[in-house]
């Protein structure tokens, strides 16, 4: 069982920071996999674009979204589970590599919480590749894909 305590050392850790930090919660996270939570506010400024009549969140947004539950928050989870100091988290960022597969099956409107998930694939020498997803409450999938990133010092 993982200490809750330990989510919020994640979040806190995550470099993307509000307003551009797409998570709000982290559910659970053991060696493979991770699960989060967030709620699309309705006043987010890009709905002010996209669209001006019928908003609705752009694609990137939801890449972004699967970018820093299933790669960031993943790994920042899975080295401080492997003993890497906060200090030494602090002084690295990860910055995308890969966005493969990305599958759009829905959209997401302003106001709806989404289920954010990732499936480690392997992390190693500071690399991380996951299959991530997005999911309304109910289950049904909005967003898939092969998401990687790389760590480097700042």
């Amino acid at each position: 069982m993982v200490d809750k305590e330990i989510f919020k050392q994640v979040l806190d850790l995550i470099p993307q920071q509000p307003p551009f930090r797409f998570i709000d919660d982290i559910l659970e996270a053991d060696d493979k996999h991770i699960t989060a939570t967030y709620r699309f506010r309705e006043d987010e400024h890009f709905y002010k674009g996209h669209f001006p009549e019928n908003p609705i969140t752009p694609g990137v947004i939801l890449i972004e979204t699967m970018a820093q539950t299933g790669v960031v928050a993943m790994g920042i989870f899975q080295l401080i589970q492997q003993g890497i100091s906060v200090l030494e988290l602090k002084e690295t960022t990860t910055l995308f590599a890969l966005a493969d597969d990305i599958e759009f099956t829905g959209m997401v409107l302003p106001g709806e919480k989404v289920i954010i998930s990732g499936e480690l694939i392997y992390l190693r020498k500071g690399n991380i590749k996951a299959r991530t997803k997005i999911a309304r409450e109910n289950g049904e999938i909005v967003c898939s894909g092969l998401l990687s990133g790389a760590g480097v010092k700042k």
